[in-house]
């Protein structure tokens, strides 16, 4: 990925898991502000990528060799703070998911849902509209909107 990326070529791989509603979310706020770039929604169960490919994902696939393989391809991974710890979300991350998501080059946007035990102290408790938009805020630095505009948002 270069410095000054126009999005065109980025890839983005949103994982969520239980019912993909904050992963529905963030595809549709990802399509809307970075139309080029391409969009990969795995989830970590069958419901979960569903919800994300009816928002208008690119591509999806469910499981954790999903996670796995589309972690290696991914320019910026966006999801919950669930997805880096072992056992999260009701048990639906797996080590193996979790280490594949930490150990990826890809730049990673965590939301602090604070919820299935896992608590993010100094975080102030959003909605997640807040949360979806403060990561597309973080999106932008990464990636420029698709405006043209080849500075930072």
């Amino acid at each position: 990925m270069t410095e000054k990326n126009t999005g065109a070529d980025i890839n983005i791989l949103v994982i969520d898991a239980q019912g993909g509603g904050l992963g529905r979310q963030l595809v549709l706020a990802i399509r809307e502000r970075f139309p080029e770039a391409v969009v990969t929604a795995v989830g970590t169960n069958g419901t979960a990528t569903a919800a994300m490919l009816k928002a208008g994902a690119h591509q999806g696939a469910t499981g954790e060799n999903a996670v796995v393989v589309n972690c290696r391809r991914a320019d910026v991974i966006v999801g919950p703070i669930g997805i880096v710890i072992a056992d999260a979300m009701l048990g639906e991350i797996t080590d193996v998911m979790s280490a594949a998501v930490g150990r990826s080059s890809a730049k990673r946007i965590l939301l602090p849902m604070n919820r299935c035990d896992s608590i993010v102290a100094g975080v102030r408790t959003k909605g997640t509209a807040a949360l979806v938009e403060d990561a597309m805020r973080c999106l932008a630095e990464i990636c420029p909107r698709q405006s043209g505009s080849e500075s930072p948002v």
